[in-house]
């Protein structure tokens, strides 16, 4: 209880708690985005139960892990060497979870664009998918994203409370944000090809991450802010050409 006093006294612990929350904040879009397109192929009755579930998912093995933070720092650790780069644990599960996701998103594009009843590469068949499907689905990129996020925060803080409070916070604001975004994305066909764009430089950052290949997550995210700006004005001249051809419509 005393050091928790001591931490909560010291200005620089508020600082990198709000620095340590803003970065789980954004780092957490890209776990949101995936479970908002995955649960909104399910059942609409079993939608919002799949998102708690895969966002408490996501709290608990974010809390697990930081309970096991000697154990995430030797993720970090070559295992072995290939043409002399060292491949770590953390850059095994990067390369692999970013394989999922380009496959995902390359599967969901595929449905969007040529959604044929014909069985194919991509196993075109049935839009809807099984809830346990999904959960496992969100359970795995969960585990993706969370080992990255841990190991960022070990990065940023050695102060676990911190880590735990940031963690918390973060996946609050994925709870709350959750349902707007599925909605938002389901209403507008745009936004899901958009989001599922997004997936992809996503899962290619994750795999060019675990080649050791660093590549400034600001860049990435300034890309997607400016996507989702240009998108977000292409829909508003939509919705002006709509209400401009209502308004000639009306008999005067």
């Amino acid at each position: 209880m005393e050091s928790l006093l001591v931490l909560a006294a010291d200005p620089t612990v508020w600082v990198a708690l709000a620095t340590l929350i803003a970065m789980e904040v954004v780092l957490g879009i890209d776990n949101l985005i995936f479970i908002a397109i995955l649960t909104n192929k399910l059942d609409e009755a079993r939608r919002a139960g799949a998102r708690r579930l895969g966002i408490g998912l996501a709290l608990g093995l974010r809390l697990a892990l930081l309970g096991t933070v000697a154990w995430i720092v030797q993720l970090t650790e070559p295992l072995f060497e290939v043409f002399g780069r060292g491949f770590s644990w953390r850059d095994l599960i990067l390369i692999a979870g970013g394989f999922f996701l380009v496959w995902k998103a390359t599967k969901e594009i595929h449905h969007n664009v040529d959604p044929s009843p014909e069985p194919d590469l991509f196993d075109v068949g049935r839009g809807a998918i099984g809830f346990g499907a999904a959960i496992a689905q969100i359970l795995l990129l969960d585990l993706v994203f969370s080992i990255d996020s841990i190991v960022t925060a070990v990065g940023m803080t050695d102060d676990i409370p911190v880590m735990v409070v940031a963690v918390v916070v973060a996946v609050i604001v994925m709870l709350v944000a959750a349902t707007p975004l599925s909605a938002f994305i389901q209403a507008n066909p745009t936004i899901i090809m958009l989001a599922l764009g997004f997936l992809l430089l996503i899962g290619s950052m994750l795999i060019a991450e675990g080649f050791g290949a660093h590549v400034p997550k600001g860049y990435i995210y300034a890309a997607m802010a400016f996507s989702a700006l240009v998108e977000g004005l292409n829909m508003m001249s939509r919705r002006a050409r709509r209400k401009r051809k209502a308004t000639e419509a009306q008999p005067r």
